[in-house]
């Protein structure tokens, strides 16, 4: 059974749900579409898809131009109820792809281990009932959306509230980073601090150390999370 992962930025890969396929004996079939891979037609062939973060603005076409076809592949997916799950970018762009708006989040840039809660519609979701009705998980975005219509909201957040839905039976999209492990959060730090000042300023490097301070406390909790929710996703693929 072969899963369709579009890798929009090579330094945000699949982690903990990838590890999940791989423990399941599944095909990761990873395509980075904006190093010149070139994406599938159609869905044909693939159990499902996974869509992955990256610095990109999910309505800049201009500036991407694979965004277009891509979110056309997205609503074949859907079309076909081949399950879809979006990660960071990847949420925004199936937010796009199912009406709603992608913006600039108010905030300036969510970073670290924000909390986020369960909304009522999330503690009986098949993905989430039971994992607990608040977690503290990996944010590094700049972008947002507002939820698409007859889209039912699962997670929100105090600063940055569209934190995770789920459109129709099996498309699920999350701002959070839950895909990402240590190793993972290490590496953005490492390629991506200096872009922070001009979020921060001076206090640039306190908030890269408090990153790491988090990523020690909060890590394993977030990682059994991602592993109950990645095993409940590709429930879905397999059993669709």
């Amino acid at each position: 059974m072969r899963i369709l992962v579009i890798e929009n930025d090579s330094r945000a890969p699949a982690g903990i749900v990838g590890e999940r396929m791989a423990a399941r004996g599944l095909t990761a079939d990873v395509v980075r579409p904006h190093d010149g891979d070139s994406l599938p037609d159609h869905p044909d062939g693939y159990a499902g898809a996974v869509i992955l973060g990256g610095t990109m603005a999910a309505d800049d076409d201009a500036g991407f131009p694979v965004f277009r076809p891509m979110v056309n592949l997205l609503q074949r997916f859907h079309a076909e109820e081949r399950p879809l799950l979006g990660i960071c970018l990847g949420s925004q762009l199936l937010a796009r792809s199912f009406g709603g708006t992608v913006r600039r989040f108010e905030g300036g840039l969510e970073l670290g281990y924000v909390p986020i809660s369960l909304t009522e519609a999330g503690a009986s979701d098949p993905l989430l009932a039971g994992t607990g009705p608040a977690q503290r998980i990996m944010q590094w975005h700049q972008d947002t959306f507002d939820l698409p219509r007859d889209a039912v909201h699962l997670m929100e957040g105090a600063a940055c509230r569209a934190q995770a839905f789920r459109f129709g039976r099996s498309a699920y999209a999350f701002q959070c980073h839950f895909e990402a492990h240590p190793g993972i959060v290490d590496g953005w730090l490492a390629a991506y601090a200096g872009t922070l000042p001009r979020h921060y300023g001076e206090a640039a490097p306190s908030h890269v150390e408090r990153v790491r301070r988090e990523t020690a406390e909060h890590a394993a909790a977030q990682r059994r999370f991602a592993e109950t929710v990645s095993d409940r996703w590709l429930d879905l693929v397999q059993g669709s």
